[in-house]
């Protein structure tokens, strides 16, 4: 018996992450687009824009879309993500849940890729890695940011030791700065160039320190390739570590989490473009053993967004988590340099 398709929408599906997720939803086992939505792209075949011609069949005819806020609710999708730059997004929920005082309307599962809701504690924040265990069958859910995503896992392991703020440089691809033109996302400013910016305050600082409960200081910058960030994090801890302790902690923690890989050797964000998972290793200790630095790496579009969202709704309609991700078998996990 072929089992129904769930049905998904995708508001602001022009941006990077949210073309990225159009893509895995299209080859998706159980999710089927209903809608996609870019007032840019309105009437256009969605399958025109993809890469992979095998994923025009599941396509089909669909064509994106610009629906008002209040038609969403009435587009019959089981699930909406909203893929729009932050300061966006209450509008569109504003509309679900006016729909919602409706006994008849549907009660969609709602997937925020922006920081709008990120610092509600009515929505739950999905970084499953370390917050499935809190997933109660809400429906609605806060994507985590990309940097913020690289900089929790990076540090969890190590947080009943921190002592004192943890120091995280990071440096993203320009497709972090999204699509609208700025310097950030300019290739021609950024040649030969690293871009620093929000240097205090940042977003994911905020983020991340109230995820952690523990006080984070992040230093972003912009670098001339396209997709991938990196973060280097710098933490003291509250007694001396060996490097074996260290390490252990990292594996046993991630130990069964296909989409963190804990290596030896600091990673390269080169190699992680294009793919679905964190590598985390690069561990170093001062000589004291009191000092820790840590590297992550992950494609900003795909764990930093849009792969996280996937996980997040197969969670929320009791799927198997990693269905429709490619998850790497252990052995090609890590290639060889």
């Amino acid at each position: 018996m072929v089992e129904p398709r769930i049905g998904v929408g995708i508001v602001g599906a022009r941006g990077h992450a949210g073309a990225e997720l159009v893509r895995l939803l299209a080859a998706h086992p159980r999710f089927g687009l209903v809608f996609v939505s870019s007032r840019e792209l309105a009437g256009q075949r969605v399958a025109e824009h993809l890469t992979d011609p095998g994923l025009a069949a599941p396509l089909g005819e669909l064509r994106y879309s610009a629906p008002t806020h209040e038609q969403l609710p009435g587009l019959g999708a089981e699930a909406v993500v909203l893929a729009l730059p932050n300061g966006k997004a209450a509008a569109c929920v504003a509309a679900f849940d006016a729909a919602g005082a409706d006994p008849a309307a549907s009660n969609p599962v709602l997937v925020d890729l922006s920081a709008d809701y990120r610092f509600d504690e009515a929505w739950y924040y999905g970084l499953p890695e370390l917050t499935r265990g809190d997933y109660r069958g809400q429906r609605r859910i806060a994507n985590p940011g990309c940097y913020a995503t690289a900089m929790q896992l990076a540090i969890a392991p190590m947080r009943d030791a921190l002592d004192g703020a943890v120091q995280c440089f990071g440096v993203s691809g320009y497709s972090g700065a999204g699509t609208t033109p700025s310097d950030r996302n300019d290739p021609d400013k950024l040649r030969d160039n690293l871009m620093p910016y929000a240097l205090t305050g940042h977003v994911h600082e905020r983020e991340v320190s109230r995820r952690l409960g523990h006080p984070v200081e992040f230093m972003p910058h912009v670098a001339p390739h396209f997709r991938g960030i990196t973060i280097t994090a710098n933490l003291h801890l509250s007694r001396p570590f060996t490097l074996d302790e260290v390490q252990a902690r990292y594996r046993d923690r991630y130990a069964g989490e296909p989409l963190v890989h804990v290596v030896d050797e600091a990673p390269w964000v080169s190699r992680i473009a294009g793919r679905h998972h964190d590598e985390i290793g690069g561990f170093a200790l001062s000589a004291d053993g009191r000092r820790l630095v840590v590297v992550a790496t992950e494609d900003n579009l795909l764990k930093g967004a849009a792969t996280q969202a996937l996980q997040n709704l197969n969670l929320a309609f009791g799927l198997p988590e990693f269905a429709g991700i490619p998850v790497p078998r252990a052995q090609e996990r890590r290639p060889p340099r």
